[in-house]
């Protein structure tokens, strides 16, 4: 016993003696501190391989404050958000790891009808890469997506099994966001808080722009308003989380993200349709007839839209009436020219696209001199397609689009079928959460495209794993009850 504890001592002091002498030198010899970060990098090294759900909630604190390497280090040959996308990568080199080692994963995850929907996705893109016109962007875009997938959807689904931890993942995020919405108010009242033009920048360098940090708010306004008035919380956690439901709102209005405005209506009134249980064929036969009134009087529509001329503003009610200014508005002109940059895309490679993530360097000899903009560009400054939905029809074909759409499907019959079928009122107002911050993104994907990016990819997978982990254990209660040993 003695023995072993002096060898575990001068082991000890080996390593610390070795530490500072190297320390030293790369300080005299190369006027470096490099080595300092040696300690963080093998505490993180620990963590991946004793405490995998601890670099999740890192990833997860960290999206928020995480910043793009461009911003670092000016100039760089690729880029990527630190600390967060090298914490995914090793993520998933852990994932392969621990299927080889353990020979598989947790099985009623791997084979959630939700995963097979991302396989399918995932297998599409990956057979896009290779036809694609720039194979090596495309490759780079598939890794990208699927370390944010196996960090964020399948670890986050190992870490919510039976219903636990789900509140700990949403307020990991919260509050360092709340840091970020007092370092942009700050800036803001600086410019004056409802000069609109600020709103773009304020953000910065934590969100590309107001619109994807618009839609971070919308996804998570949903959850903090549950907590706010939900029965199964103490009264303390409710009054904290109606403190911060204000501050998030506030925020929320000052980011001047119409998109977001928009994706928040659109999810209030699916809440609605849920709490109200109107049924499937009600709902799509007034789809259909929208749909078909539009079609029959669109040109009287679009004549009518064209009469607006309110361009996006400070003022409140004169940045709502903008939205649908597709006359003058520059940035609604400008979503528009991409769109149909994505179209006429599909049009020439309707199968297999021109690869993944290749819209921002191909987009630019589709532009038509009648649909640029004042703020038009040859290199997609200012966001890709502008859709999530757009972005894969020109990028990966008509399946690429179709297989995202299968995913965003069977999330909602997923979700809405274990809303109805749970009894616990804490997992079923979760469900409920997860499904209307979705929503909100689901809407906001059609103006927008940010899951290439840390910040919305977290939510975004996250509550998707929230879901599936939760219809998972509420299966086990119902197979338990039924059949009880």
């Amino acid at each position: 016993m003695i023995r072993n504890t002096t060898i575990k001592l001068a082991l000890f002091y080996l390593i610390s003696i070795s530490f500072i002498l190297l320390n030293i030198w790369f300080v005299v010899k190369k006027d470096t501190l490099i080595v300092n970060t040696l300690p963080f990098f093998l505490a993180i090294l620990l963590l991946v391989i004793f405490s995998f759900d601890k670099i999740v909630y890192l990833i997860v604190f960290f999206s928020p404050l995480s910043v793009p390497l461009h911003e670092i280090i000016p100039g760089f040959v690729f880029d990527m958000y630190l600390p967060t996308e090298p914490l995914l990568f090793g993520l998933l080199i852990l994932f392969f790891l621990k299927v080889i080692h353990e020979k598989g994963f947790d099985k009623e995850i791997l084979l959630h009808p939700v995963s097979l929907a991302i396989y399918l996705n995932l297998l599409w893109i990956f057979l896009t890469c290779l036809t694609s016109t720039m194979p090596v962007v495309s490759f780079k875009f598939l890794l990208s997506r699927i370390w944010f997938v196996v960090g964020l959807y399948f670890f986050s689904a190992k870490i919510f099994v039976g219903g636990k931890n789900m509140e700990r993942y949403v307020w990991l995020y919260v509050i360092p966001l709340l840091a970020v919405i007092v370092y942009s108010t700050y800036r803001h009242l600086g410019y004056g808080l409802w000069d609109k033009r600020a709103a773009h920048f304020v953000v910065s360098p934590f969100y590309n722009d107001h619109t994807s940090y618009g839609a971070v708010l919308a996804f998570y306004l949903p959850f903090v308003a549950m907590f706010s008035f939900s029965s199964f919380l103490t009264k303390k956690v409710k009054l904290i989380s109606l403190a911060v439901l204000g501050v998030l709102f506030l925020a929320f209005v000052l980011s001047y993200s119409r998109a977001a405005w928009l994706s928040l209506i659109v999810a209030i009134g699916v809440f609605g349709i849920i709490k109200l249980r109107i049924r499937f064929k009600p709902l799509f036969l007034t789809f259909v007839t929208f749909v078909t009134l539009f079609l029959l009087f669109q040109t009287q529509i679009f004549m009518q839209l064209e009469q607006n001329s309110e361009q996006s503003s400070a003022n409140l009610s004169t940045h709502i009436s903008s939205i649908s200014n597709i006359s003058t508005d520059a940035s609604n002109l400008e979503r528009i020219n991409r769109w149909s940059c994505a179209i006429r895309m599909f049009a020439n490679k309707p199968v297999f696209g021109y690869g993944p993530g290749t819209y921002m360097f191909k987009y630019a000899p589709y532009q038509l001199k009648r649909d640029r903009t004042i703020i038009s560009t040859n290199s997609a400054d200012g966001g890709n397609a502008h859709s999530e939905y757009l972005g894969p029809l020109s990028e990966s074909g008509v399946l690429g689009f179709l297989t995202f759409l299968i995913i965003l499907g069977t999330v909602i019959y997923t979700a809405v079928n274990t809303y109805t079928r749970l009894t616990d009122v804490r997992l079923k107002a979760i469900v409920l959460a997860a499904l209307i911050g979705l929503i909100t993104y689901y809407f906001h994907g059609l103006l927008n495209n940010f899951l290439d990016t840390d910040k919305l990819s977290v939510p975004f997978w996250g509550f998707t794993a929230m879901i599936v982990a939760i219809d998972i254990y509420s299966r086990k209660e119902i197979y338990t009850q039924k059949n009880p040993a």
